[in-house]
């Protein structure tokens, strides 16, 4: 348990190092400072839209995204949506990044874990979080910006842990859920624990959930006991895959699979 531990906690060291500088080309995009009574401080916003956007009047559904900021990684995201949408592999959809400012704190919920506690000065406001992007990011969004009701939400690591928790409690906030390499050792894996009871009181709406795992041994383990729970307790209107990659590490996941996680997920069937 200690080795799971000390592995989890080089994760996040590597994570937070790895948002902090991007060699991606920043794409055109907007930028905008929204203000939150929720969260009692002033969030930074990107937003790429498609070209379709551009020269049309019709309305788009919109990805969200947490580690959003032009240096961390709204751009990779960006021009790869940019060049899927191009060659036709998935709809048009405009992308919303959130930029950072407690990472650990926004994306974690509470933990009963004392070693969880150490990764930050303060950890588990993602309640906090998820209610600054339903009550006031995405309706700023609407007012802003020709969209559709049709959401969803892409992250990695510990915003990934955040999208689990959010499909689980909150499913009714997106459409699409991925969730590449979630960090669901937290708390003692609750999240998987209680996964099956969460499943139990889904909503009846149409929703969509895809989650791949590295050979990151404190994530695969998870995933792979979440995955052995959808098997058996998926309601019938869950679309879910899982995606083992094993030849992957935490650190190359997320640009070896945001592709195929992309066009399975974002294409209803």
């Amino acid at each position: 348990m200690k080795i799971i531990t000390y592995l989890s906690f080089a994760i996040l060291i590597w994570t937070c190092q790895s948002k902090a500088q991007s060699p991606d080309p920043i794409p055109e995009h907007t930028t905008f400072s929204l203000y939150s009574q929720i969260l009692n401080e002033t969030r930074v916003i990107n937003v790429w839209t498609p070209e379709e956007y551009k020269v049309s009047n019709e309305d788009f559904p919109v990805l969200y995204m947490p580690d959003g900021g032009v240096q961390e990684d709204f751009p990779h995201v960006a021009n790869t949506l940019k060049e899927i949408i191009e060659a036709k592999k998935i709809r048009p959809f405009l992308l919303v990044g959130i930029e950072n400012t407690v990472r650990r704190r926004d994306l974690t919920p509470p933990t009963l874990v004392e070693k969880d506690k150490e990764v930050a000065p303060v950890v588990g406001a993602s309640a906090k979080f998820r209610a600054f992007i339903e009550s006031e990011l995405i309706p700023k969004i609407k007012q802003e910006y020709r969209t559709t009701d049709e959401k969803g939400i892409i992250g990695e690591s510990l915003a990934g842990l955040f999208i689990i928790e959010t499909f689980f409690l909150q499913p009714e906030l997106f459409d699409y859920y991925i969730a590449i390499d979630p960090s669901l050792w937290w708390n003692d894996h609750q999240l998987v624990k209680e996964a099956k009871n969460y499943l139990e009181n889904f909503p009846p709406e149409k929703k969509t959930l895809w989650f791949a795992a590295s050979n990151a041994k404190d994530i695969y383990r998870f995933t792979k006991k979440l995955e052995d729970v959808l098997k058996f307790s998926s309601p019938v209107n869950l679309r879910w895959t899982y995606s083992p990659e094993p030849k992957e590490q935490h650190s190359t996941i997320y640009r070896a699979t945001k592709e195929k996680a992309l066009i399975w997920a974002l294409n209803p069937q």
